[in-house]
């Protein structure tokens, strides 16, 4: 592997027909012209160690629908969110909505949420759509500084939030923060040595992204169609708080209205929104992974006439039918766990406003370990989905080879991505955090009817954080595919990132050596 050599150890500077000798020339910054025809797969160039692009049916899966049970289940969710929608909204035009508008004091009727909470979370919708549209933007104008700028404007925020919540005495907040706030500072000192291999690795894929439009196209589009599910989302919890709450006008006409059904129908309609949230984001993930990224991996650049044609199209088609019960499989185990922290929290507030330090401390505990078990199983089943992109393998199954990956490989080589997950995690915490900080705002300066007491203002927030997270956070999948692609891949047939990106391997391989030898498919 005389042909390559890295301009600097600490960064990526793609270069297009450079003079030094190599196999296939990478991307550059400007310039995107055909390169030298790449050697054969298996001729000896690298040990006659890299497979095929189509090795173990890569990009070439059995036409089979794997995990049809949980398809069933995913599709029967959504037929009855489809269903409570419509019988709901029905309900909610009749009933006017209780009244409420834009910004006025004492709007709406007193009952319940009504118009006015449904223009704030609209208002929130588009707020978080904007805010992820610009993150993504920054992350592509500004790769090499992302990192640092994202961790140290999250910690900035986190501690600003921190301290306005205890001057507002909002008890319950001002605790969460102050811990989110010092665990932010720990983890940005323990995960600055580490910076600089995750900002290569970056920088590598954004750079791929500039060549392959159909990257921001799918993430722009998975962006709206998550703010859509969003608007639909918030319609229909309005409208449940205003069939069935208690003294509604629509328990006049005939309709049984208790606090349980409030509570059963909310929980029902989060459980969606989330469960089908997270499809969305993971079909986008898979969509991306087994399309231009995988195709760029093994295949080369377009130019080189070895990619197939299409291939993001072809891995969406993929995605959205035969796979689609593997990612519902995988989506749904991180949902119920993101279901479990939400009740923890509902708990949480409630034993903190009826005065019970001890109940809200061991809800706390309990909130933040279920958030651990929930952030390793993101992490581990990006990599299963990717698995289920290239080959199109039932979750299990892809699960069982992530693990054997993450064995092979050990988990501090692949911590790199989750630096990177990381920082674009924490975009979309701050996109959630910044629309959440909006509606406490808006609530707290209109001082609408229904909130006299502040009685809803925490499932207004936490509705807006929700909104804002899930949008920020299906765009930034888009940047996650490629991060995670190249691992799977570098995992599966490392000579191939030396002829793709000749800088990142080489600090791969001396920082991390056991990392660039070949896992053997079984």
């Amino acid at each position: 592997m005389s042909g390559w050599k890295p301009a600097s150890p600490h960064q990526y500077q793609p270069v297009y027909g450079a003079p030094e000798p190599g196999p296939a020339p990478v991307y550059a910054p400007t310039t995107y012209a055909p390169p030298p025809p790449q050697p054969p797969y298996g001729d000896g160039g690298y040990g006659g160690d890299t497979k095929s692009p189509y090795d173990g049916e890569r990009f070439k899966p059995k036409k089979r629908i794997n995990d049809p049970i949980f398809l069933i289940l995913f599709v029967a969710q959504l037929v009855g969110f489809i269903v409570i929608s419509v019988i709901t909204l029905s309900k909610f035009g009749n009933a006017g909505g209780l009244g409420g508008g834009v910004g006025s004091d004492g709007t709406g009727g007193s009952i319940t949420l009504n118009y006015h909470t449904v223009i704030l979370l609209l208002f929130v919708t588009g707020a978080g759509l904007l805010l992820s549209a610009i993150y993504l933007l920054l992350t592509r104008a500004f790769t090499k500084a992302i990192m640092h700028i994202t961790l140290i404007l999250s910690i900035l925020l986190n501690i600003g939030v921190c301290v306005y919540y205890w001057i507002t005495k909002y008890w319950s907040a001002a605790i969460v923060f102050t811990v989110i706030a010092l665990f932010s500072i720990l983890a940005y000192w323990g995960y600055r040595s580490r910076i600089p291999l995750a900002s290569l690795l970056l920088q590598v894929v954004m750079d791929v992204t500039k060549h392959h439009p159909s990257v921001y196209f799918v993430a722009f589009s998975a962006l709206i169609l998550q703010a859509a599910l969003s608007v639909w989302y918030t319609f229909t919890v309005i409208a449940t708080y205003v069939k069935y709450t208690p003294g509604s006008p629509t328990c006049e006409l005939g309709v049984s209205c208790s606090k349980g059904k409030v509570i059963g129908f909310i929980i029902y309609e989060t459980f969606s929104f989330l469960w089908t949230s997270q499809v969305i984001g993971n079909v986008t993930l898979a969509t991306l992974a087994g399309g231009p990224f995988g195709s760029w991996y093994y295949f080369g650049p377009r130019e080189q006439g070895m990619m197939p044609a299409h291939p993001t199209f072809s891995s969406f088609v993929r995605a959205s039918t035969l796979s689609l019960g593997s990612i519902a499989f995988g989506s749904l185990i991180v949902t119920l766990l993101e279901l479990v922290k939400m009740l923890l929290n509902i708990a949480r507030n409630n034993a903190n406003a009826d005065g019970h330090p001890v109940e809200a401390c061991l809800a706390l505990c309990a909130e933040c370990f279920i958030g651990c078990i929930e952030s390793a199983v993101e992490y581990f089943n990006r990599y299963a989905y990717i698995e289920i992109a290239l080959y199109g393998k039932p979750y299990i199954s892809a699960a069982k080879d992530t693990w054997r990956l993450f064995k092979d490989r050990g988990i501090d080589a692949l911590i790199n991505d989750s630096l990177v997950g990381m920082t674009l995690t924490w975009g979309a915490y701050a996109v959630g955090l910044l629309c959440s900080l909006f509606a406490y705002l808006y609530l707290r300066y209109t001082h609408p009817t229904y909130n006299a007491d502040g009685q809803y203002t925490a499932p207004v927030v936490l509705f807006a954080f929700l909104i804002g997270l899930m949008c920020s956070l299906t765009l930034s999948s888009s940047i996650e595919a490629g991060v995670s692609t190249i691992f799977v891949g570098l995992g599966e047939d490392p000579q191939v990132l030396a002829i793709r990106a000749p800088p990142l391997f080489a600090m791969i391989a001396s920082t991390y050596p056991q990392v660039v030898q070949g896992v053997p498919r079984v």
